[in-house]
């Protein structure tokens, strides 16, 4: 690890890490010649300048203090910049919502340099560790990463694996393409254990996928992504963890808001893709028709209670292969189930959920079927943030208390509302999105 370090003078006033007065403040640009990080604390009276590919190696603690920004050298291909903790190396990024850690690129003054909608400009924040996914080999190499790069490297046997705590953390403008369409996400989270803390994280302006999670078992909670240029949030290879509190806003470049699948051969081996998401809130865009809000494709299944759509196009679709294992199968088969929740304008507001193949031909026979189980599993059509005001918000103007799924676990918070908020704004004061006005 060399570190560069030059000293300038600053003043620091932005949302969610304020700095009153002048600082003396010390930029230490980090680059990784295969050594990592080492055992360390970035502190909050420096800024970060990551250059390149950086890792957390196997071993290491990277410990990030309370209001800490962490800048990063833009550039695509070989000139990418991506801070990556190696799996059997964790991360301790444990923020405040006075003090939240920031991630983001060279030239942001954080007082709108860099237009909030701006995507691409670095790589991103990957986290691997050793929990099963959904390969043959039980491990895969991460995308966004040269395959020559060992320490790109995921996957194993362990559910409670522990790579770390991500806690109120900003991650803004990423995605770069390293090439051929293989662009990072804002964050990844590649065999991640349930021993991690995922919570109060936001991505904002990715070009690819806003959170993607390949297998693991990490349970996430209040995740906001905003404008991404892919899905809000993407499930992979057997991703079978708990979420809540989840908020997905996309804009016209975006397109889904969840993207579920399963794995490379999901009858043979193990995990399943079975995630158990409450309390969602995914927000389509009036000038983006092409996709659901929701996808389940590939063998993906899964639970989705007590949350709140809003598309103007399609709610959820289910990829009918007419092979055993695919997500209409898994429908039909109670695992994949869609309970209590809200649509709100839809175009098909009698249905909101249909079956596609794989040419995207519409199954009218299966069609009526998921009619007829979404209105016996709890679902309406409401418009609970008043969409059709114009105006986009995410606090809901009527709370919606009636016919409310169970709780099926001690981990969710055991909330009376749907979607991802009730009458308290668990955004305010350490999010861009939040700060910005926009919402």
């Amino acid at each position: 690890m060399k570190y560069l370090s030059h000293i300038i003078l600053i003043i620091l006033l932005f949302p969610g890490c304020r700095k009153s007065s002048y600082v003396l403040e010390q930029t230490n640009v980090i680059t990784d010649l295969g050594g990592g990080t080492g055992t360390t604390t970035w502190t909050r009276n420096n800024t970060y300048l990551i250059d390149g590919f950086v890792f957390v190696n196997d071993g290491q603690t990277l410990t990030i203090e309370p209001g800490t920004v962490i800048k990063a050298k833009t550039g695509q291909g070989s000139l990418s910049s991506a801070l990556i903790v190696s799996r059997g190396g964790r991360i301790i990024a444990e923020g405040t919502s006075s003090d939240p850690i920031i991630f983001t690129v060279e030239g942001d003054d954080l007082q709108g340099s860099i237009p909030m909608e701006a995507r691409g400009l670095w790589g991103g924040l990957i986290v691997l560790g050793n929990a099963p996914v959904n390969t043959p080999s039980g491990e895969d190499m991460i995308e966004g990463i040269p395959v020559s790069e060992p320490r790109g490297v995921y996957g194993g046997f362990d559910e409670n694996d522990n790579s770390g705590i991500l806690r109120y953390v900003s991650i803004r403008h990423g995605g770069t393409n390293i090439g051929e369409g293989n662009e990072i996400n804002g964050l990844t989270l590649g065999g991640v254990g349930r021993k991690t803390s995922v919570e109060f994280v936001e991505v904002i302006a990715n070009e690819d996928d806003g959170v993607e999670i390949f297998g693991g078992t990490v349970n996430c909670k209040n995740i906001i992504v905003a404008f991404c240029g892919d899905d809000a949030f993407d499930f992979d290879l057997g991703y079978s963890g708990k979420c809540q509190f989840l908020v997905g806003v996309n804009n016209n470049s975006s397109d889904r808001g969840l993207e579920c699948s399963g794995g490379s051969q999901p009858l043979q081996m193990l995990p399943n893709a079975f995630p158990t998401l409450y309390n969602i809130t995914l927000i389509g865009d009036s000038d983006n028709l092409t996709f659901p809000i929701i996808d389940f494709y590939g063998y993906g299944g899964g639970f989705i209670k007590n949350s709140i759509f809003v598309h103007p196009g399609t709610g959820i679709a289910l990829n009918n292969t007419g092979v055993a294992g695919d997500a209409y199968s898994l429908f039909r088969n109670g695992f994949l189930t869609i309970e209590n929740n809200i649509f709100s304008n839809t175009i098909q507001t009698q249905t909101n959920i249909y079956c596609y193949h794989t040419t995207g031909d519409l199954f009218t026979v299966e069609n009526a079927i998921l009619s007829d189980s979404l209105t016996a599993w709890g679902n309406k059509v409401d418009d609970p943030l008043n969409i059709a005001s114009g105006v986009l918000k995410l606090l809901p103007d009527h709370t919606i208390f009636e016919d409310m799924a169970a709780y099926d676990h001690s981990w969710y918070e055991k909330v009376s509302y749907k979607g991802a908020f009730g009458s308290e704004d668990w955004t305010e004061g350490w999010t861009l999105l939040r700060e910005s006005g926009i919402l």
